[in-house]
C-alpha cells in the first residue's frame, strides 16, 4: 500500500538513503528538518546539516521544510541533561531526544499534515503482531540502535517506519553512492543529540561553570584533581591526569555531595565490577507494566552484547537487575534496557551498582 511519509532529514547519509528507498518504493515522501538548537557561533553544525538536508530532498526529488523544536528540546531534553549533569551524573540525552523530540513532537507535527506515518534514519525494524507493535533490533550488529528507542510506545511504534533497519551499514553507503546522493560520504555524527560534536568541557562549562573537586583512590588518599564529576564516567582512563607507577588508573565512583572522584588502578579492578544494578522510571514498548520477576537479557550501553539477566520489582517503582556475570562499570543516570531475543522490551535509567559488601565499603557514596 501506498503511503504519505514524513521523513526526518538530519543532513546525514542514513536518513537521506531512508528517504530515497521510501520513494523508489513509490510512496509519496515529504523531507523535514528538525530546527531543534538556535546557532551559537561557527561551531554548532545545525546550518550545515540544514543545508546537507535540503541538497538531499533535492537529489532524491521530494518537498522540503523545517520543523522548529528549539523550545521543546530545551524545556523538555536539554534542561533535564543540564540538571543532570550539574549533580555530577553523566546521563543519555539520545534517548530522551527520541522520546520527547523525534517520536513526539515531530511525529505529532507531521500527523498534521495528514501523514500516514513518519521515518527515521535509525537502524531498527517495527513488527506488528495483531494490533500489537514490536520494535526489533537492526539487523546490523554493529549499528543496531534500538538501545536508544526503547522508550517509545505503541503509538509512535505504530505510525513508525525505518527502512534502514534491514540493512548493513556499508549497503546504506553504498546504495547513496551508487545513487549519487550528495552526502554519501559524509561523516557519521557522533556528537549530542541536534547539538553536534563541540569541545564538550568547554560546552558544558559555559552553563554550568566549573565544579572542580579532589580525586581520591579508595583508601581516602588524594591523587589528583578534577574539573567536576559530571565530565567523568565510571570505567573511564582517559583525563584523569594522575600519573606515578603502576597500572593506569580508571575512574571506579563519584562521592557528589562532596565533589569527590574515586579512582583506583587496573582495568580489571574489582572494584569496578558489579553484579546487580537497581534501576527506575521503567518504560515499555508494549505500554503495558514489565511483568516480573522475569528472565531475560540486557544492555547496560549501547553496543555491549547482551548479558543474561534476572529482573524483578522492588517498592517505590524501583527494580532490581540480577546480571548471572557481574559487569563492568555500571553508571548512574545511563540506561539498562531489556531484550527477548532481538526484541525490545523497554529499558529504565540506572540508580545504583549493586556489588558485595566488601567493595561497598570502600568505595563511598558510588
Amino acid at each position: 500500500m501506498k503511503k504519505k511519509v514524513v521523513v526526518g532529514l538530519s543532513g546525514g547519509v542514513d536518513s537521506a538513503v531512508a528517504a530515497l528507498l521510501l520513494k523508489d518504493q513509490g510512496h509519496e515522501v515529504i523531507g523535514i528538518f528538525m530546527k531543534n538548537w538556535e546557532d551559537e557561533g561557527d561551531d554548532c553544525p545545525a546550518e550545515e546539516d540544514a543545508r546537507e538536508a535540503r541538497l538531499v530532498a533535492d537529489a532524491v526529488g521530494i518537498p522540503f521544510y523545517t520543523f522548529n523544536f528549539v523550545k521543546q528540546y530545551w524545556d523538555n531534553v536539554f534542561s533535564a541533561f543540564l540538571q543532570e549533569y550539574s549533580q555530577g551524573f553523566t546521563p543519555n540525552p539520545d534517548i530522551l531526544c527520541n522520546k520527547e523530540i523525534k517520536f513526539k513532537c515531530f511525529l505529532e507535527k507531521a500527523l498534521e499534515l495528514e501523514v500516514d506515518c513518519i521515518a527515521t534514519g535509525h537502524y531498527a525494524r517495527v513488527r506488528q503482531v495483531g494490533d500489537h507493535f514490536e520494535l526489533l533490533k537492526g539487523v546490523d550488529p554493529d549499528k543496531d540502535q534500538s538501545y536508544f528507542l526503547h522508550a517509545l510506545g505503541q503509538r509512535a511504534l505504530s505510525k513508525t517506519v525505518f527502512p534502514l533497519g534491514g540493512l548493513m551499514k556499508q549497503e546504506v553507503r553504498e546504495i547513496a553512492k551508487t545513487r549519487g546522493l550528495p552526502n554519501w560520504d559524509r561523516k557519521d555524527s557522533t556528537g549530542i543529540c541536534f547539538i553536534g560534536e563541540r569541545k564538550f568541557t568547554e560546552f558544558l562549562k559555559s552553563y554550568l561553570g566549573a565544579q572542580p573537586g579532589e580525586i581520591q583512590d579508595p583508601s581516602g588518599r588524594v591523587v589528583g584533581r578534577h574539573q567536576g564529576l559530571m565530565y567523568h564516567t565510571i570505567g573511564q582512563r582517559q583525563g584523569l591526569g594522575i600519573g606515578g607507577p603502576g597500572e593506569p588508573w580508571f575512574v571506579v565512583g563519584k562521592d557528589i555531595p562532596n565533589r569527590v572522584l574515586i579512582a583506583a588502578q587496573g582495568k580489571n579492578n574489582p572494584l569496578l565490577f558489579a553484579p546487580a544494578l537497581t534501576c527506575s522510571e521503567m518504560t515499555t514498548l508494549s505500554d503495558q507494566p514489565l511483568e516480573t520477576p522475569i528472565r531475560c537479557r540486557a544492555k547496560i550501553r549501547y553496543r555491549q552484547a547482551d548479558q543474561a539477566c534476572r529482573v524483578h520489582a522492588l517498592e517505590d517503582g524501583m527494580y532490581r537487575v540480577d546480571f548471572d556475570e557481574s559487569q563492568r562499570a555500571i553508571s548512574p543516570k545511563q540506561s539498562v534496557v531489556f531484550y527477548d531475543g532481538d526484541v525490545c522490551l523497554g529499558g529504565a535509567v540506572i540508580e545504583t551498582a549493586v556489588r558485595e559488601p566488601a567493595a561497598v565499603s570502600a568505595v563511598a557514596g558510588s
